[in-house]
């Protein structure tokens, strides 16, 4: 009966968890998408997509499988998407249609064209894509080779225009899924620990078993009488342990969920809240986990002067008084250059020289960029009808810009604010408008877009109105600090820019003659049709250009970061758990998030691990990094497979004595393998905080999983065990709710053991005094009444126990310490806890013989009753912080006992028991197995206290 009752909690519990899983999955797979076909438009839900179908995206609509992208309404055949739930990078990715489709006058035109798509057999790699478009209706058939950049990969966002794709990838062979590992079923660490206490109290039950048959002298048919031992004793093997630890847990969550402090949290698996009070290392993704993903300009230093947030609008003055510059442009080039050079005389002209230098920082930033400015059109989406430009509005209100960077946007953003706005650009042109309203006009010349080897991105303009031909140039200061003109202030205020978290950019210019360009244009059209060493050919051509340019300031873009991550990270750290940053950004951005967030702290050192790519590199940087103390270990994530390969037990053991780990440009594999790789080599538990897709293999691989509902969608909070809303709810769900499961799961098991093991003893004690006969001291209703009505609810209020109020909790971080060592549950409590039951079960029934009357209903009566006191009492002193309801459960198990005695006429004189007799010698038996033990406690607590008992009193 027992067992069945066991069993039918567990499978309900996990039967619930499963259901909400599918629910889940459903609401994924329901949603509509238009799928294209020869009689139009037609409603499909996202789990019947096949393979060919040609499917209509929306923007901000989630693309439902793998596609290679036909067509789009953009004009200029191309659209950008957003990746981040696939790698975790912010920046939108620019895709190209297929130009042969693309060119099609119209979208019925799709089913005209006899036209394949070949595609490559399904791979890992999100980053790679061979494939081939051929028509062949057309004279001669044409081919068209598709790459990465022809392709939309499923679970990514369209962030402009409508797109039109073929489907070539569904289900399991999508990249995003094959890049999700499987789910293993976690099991907490507490109960592979009582599952370990149970094994040993299987075998103390055979020993016992053993010696009381060995005692009775093998006579007669002994077998028998083992096996009849072996029933009496069995209630040494805990069986309701496990549905008072599914009960307990499942109560844990309901806290959690309950907790006005952490709001949102939701408990997806409701196996393992224990194990979020065991963590050592916490694996956490960056972009938006740590970060907000939202950019904000914040200062601007020009080398004599710098602008920070609260004098933005000195900038706008300047602005809006025209410079002098503007008077004199007939002057051409020289006039630029005079202004400064004059500057010794007088007052006025300093700060017309302060000024000029400012219109001519703002103008850079606002020329110098990849960004397009995108009006929504007022007629609405009318199929792919080309609206005229009549039917746009340019005003402001109206106007978003699109960018592969979110960095970019915020400087554009923040030249608008400060009066200059970029109102149009297209392939050739670009047009800013002025604060006092007047439209410029500027000719784009050439662009030389970022690569992250050349960490620099410059483009040439001509002005309209002057002819003037300037060459802009912006960059990261590494890259920039050899190109511009000698300076005495560009590095430190680099420093000083990245210990306030902030991304820095470099600004110069340089003036070209009409002649001097012309020159480069020949130069670098010929190098562009160079067919060996091509790329080394345009690269040196560009740098001849990038010489002695004139630095114009530097600018600075914070990366907000989530609400209180400082004192979060702060509360982990002093917890004694170790901070693992896996992110996919760059390392530049990330070793900045890491200072700003303090993962790092400004004291120490942080070791950069040089890209390696062999054996022998690997073994010389870690040599390297052996020597340092004490130091940040910032990784790539390629050069960390090169070490796993060759040294994966040097690198684990390095790592893990590191106060904290950045591992940058990691796939979502890798961050699983770093996981697992910690489990492994330290067997400390992990514990892995994300937000976005690319983050759920991690998630899944760590022992505990929790997923933050962020910005990059839901995929991470529904495929992890625990569910927050924000990054700074982790504090108080490891420090309080993680700290008092596990405290609390460890008492309730040891007392459930405590409970089997001291009625198992005073079956002993009795089988012994009467000469070794296997005969049950208890029968048929007390057992049952003993391990539920009698003892259950007292036993369970533990569940409600605290040691310490969660404010202190809270305060004092370093408590949640003491518990990683697992010290409230060893082999060494649980011995403690035996030898009480022995010694309680042994008083028990050792004073009920002693003390009874010739007839044996006594002792039962007595011992019994004697029993249900002792557990209650137990209950009692086993109690840290007194709950109402822990009250209620005692006083209402003593009431069903006393009243039960009532109708238990068949084991007890009823006569007896309302004897005075029997009341004292109950309390006298209650009082010698109970009294030793509240002495004990009382001075163990004077001599000893523990940790929390400091902070309380």
């Amino acid at each position: 009966m027992n067992e069945g009752f066991v069993l039918a909690v567990t499978i309900m519990r996990e039967a619930i968890d499963e259901f909400r899983r599918f629910q889940r999955d459903k609401e994924v797979n329901s949603q509509l998408y238009s799928k294209l076909t020869v009689r139009g438009k037609v409603q499909v839900k996202s789990s019947d997509i096949q393979v060919g179908d040609l499917i209509i995206v929306e923007k901000n609509q989630r693309i439902p499988s793998d596609m290679v992208f036909l067509r789009t309404s953009e004009k200029a055949g191309s659209c950008f998407i957003r990746t981040d739930q696939l790698d975790g990078e912010t920046d939108w990715k620019l895709k190209v249609a297929v130009s042969c489709t693309q060119r099609l006058p119209a979208l019925g035109d799709l089913f005209s064209i006899s036209a394949y798509v070949y595609a490559q057999k399904p791979q890992l790699d999100i980053h790679s894509f061979e494939g081939t478009f051929t028509r062949e209706d057309s004279e001669p058939p044409i081919h068209e080779s598709l790459s990465i950049e022809n392709t939309l990969w499923a679970n990514t966002i369209v962030a402009s225009g409508t797109v039109i794709g073929v489907v070539i990838y569904t289900g399991k062979e999508t990249r995003s899924v094959m890049n999700t590992s499987n789910p293993k079923n976690k099991v907490g660490l507490l109960d592979l620990e009582l599952n370990q206490l149970t094994k040993a109290l299987f075998v103390a039950l055979v020993a016992l078993s053993v010696v009381m048959v060995t005692l009775q002298g093998f006579v007669g048919p002994w077998y028998r009488s083992l096996f009849r031992f072996l029933l009496l004793f069995s209630y040494i093997i805990p069986i309701s342990l496990r549905v008072n630890l599914d009960m307990g847990k499942a109560a844990y969550g309901w806290m959690i969920m309950k907790d006005e402090s952490i709001p949102g949290t939701v408990v997806r698996t409701s196996t393992i809240p224990e194990e979020l009070g065991r963590l050592v290392y916490l694996l956490t993704d960056k972009t938006g986990t740590l970060t907000q993903n939202e950019m904000v300009f914040k200062r601007l230093h020009l080398g004599t002067v710098s602008y920070g947030a609260d004098t933005m609008d000195e900038i706008q003055g300047h602005l809006r008084n025209p410079c002098p510059q503007m008077q004199s442009q007939a002057g051409g080039n020289n006039a630029s250059s005079t202004p400064p050079r004059k500057a010794q005389s007088s007052a006025p002209k300093v700060r017309k020289s302060v000024s000029s230098r400012v219109h001519e920082a703002v103008k850079a930033i606002a020329l110098c960029h990849n960004v397009s400015p995108v009006y929504e059109s007022r007629a609405g989406v009318g199929g792919e009808a080309e609206y005229a430009e009549a039917d746009q509005d340019f005003s402001d209100g109206n106007r978003t810009y699109q960018a592969a960077s979110p960095d970019e946007v915020a400087l554009v953003r923040w030249t608008e604010s400060v009066g200059l706005t970029l109102v149009s650009r297209d392939l050739g042109s670009m047009q800013l408008r002025t604060p006092s309203g007047q439209i410029q006009t500027y000719c784009i010349l050439q662009m030389f877009p970022f690569t992250s080897d050349s960490k620099r991105m410059g483009v040439i303009v001509r002005d309209e109105s002057t002819a003037e031909i300037t060459f802009y140039m912006k960059g990261a200061d590494v890259a920039m600090s050899s190109i511009v003109q000698y300076n005495d202030w560009l590095e430190e205020e680099c420093g000083n820019m990245a210990r306030e978290g902030l991304r820095t950019l470099v600004v110069a210019k340089r003036a070209l003659t009409e002649e001097q360009y012309q020159d480069f244009e020949s130069r670098y059209s010929q190098a562009k049709l160079s067919i060996h060493d091509r790329a080394l050919k345009v690269a040196a051509v560009v740098e001849s250009l990038e010489r002695q340019m004139e630095l114009l300031c530097l600018t600075g873009v914070e990366d907000r970061l989530q609400a209180d991550v400082r004192p979060t990270l702060e509360l982990l750290r002093n917890a004694g758990i170790k901070i693992w940053m896996l992110t996919g950004d760059k390392l530049e951005t990330a070793t900045c998030i890491a200072k700003s967030s303090h993962l790092v702290s400004r004291t120490q050192d942080i070791h950069i691990f040089r890209p390696v790519t062999n054996r022998g590199e690997a073994h010389l940087e870690l040599n390297a990094f052996r020597r340092k103390h004490d130091c940040a270990l910032v990784i790539s994530g390629d050069s960390l497979e090169v070490c796993l390969k060759y040294y994966e037990h040097e690198l684990a053991e390095l790592a893990c004595q590191c106060p904290a780990v950045v591992c940058c440009r990691c796939s979502p594999t890798q961050k699983a393998r770093i996981a697992k790789l910690l489990q492994h080599h330290t067997g400390k538990r992990t514990c892995a905080v994300g937000d976005g897709g690319n983050d759920v293999s991690m998630i899944q691989a760590a022992d505990c999983g929790i997923g933050i509902e962020g910005k990059e969608g839901r995929q991470a909070s529904l495929a992890a065990d625990f569910s927050v809303t924000q990054f700074r709810h982790i504090g108080r769900l490891l420090m309080v709710h993680g700290r008092s499961s596990y405290k609390r799961s460890a008492a309730l098991g040891q007392f459930v053991m405590h409970r089997g093991l001291i009625i198992s003893t005073m079956q002993a004690v009795f089988s012994s005094v009467f000469y070794f006969a296997s005969v049950p001291l208890y029968q048929g209703f007390l057992m049952v009444g003993y391990a539920t009505i009698y003892t259950m609810f007292p036993v369970f209020s533990l569940v409600l126990d605290q040691d310490v109020k969660p404010e202190t909790a809270m305060l004092y971080p370093e408590l949640y310490k003491d518990l990683t060592k697992g010290r409230s549950l060893s082999f060494k409590t649980f011995l403690v806890w035996v030898l009480i039951s022995i010694y309680q079960g042994g008083i028990l029934m050792y004073g009920a013989l002693l003390l009874f009357e010739s007839e044996f209903v006594h002792v039962l009566a007595i011992s019994f009753t004697a029993l249900i006191l002792t557990e209650l009492l137990m209950v009692a002193l086993t109690i840290r912080t007194w709950h109402w309801l822990m009250a209620v459960a005692e006083v209402l198990s003593l009431g069903c006992y006393v009243a039960s005695l009532a109708f238990l006429n068949e084991y007890f004189d009823v006569a007896f028991i309302t004897t005075v007799t029997f009341v004292w010698k109950v309390s006298a038996i209650t009082m010698v197995s109970c009294l030793p033990l509240y002495v004990l406690k009382y001075l163990k607590r004077k001599l000893s206290p523990p940790s929390y008992t400091k902070l309380t009193s």
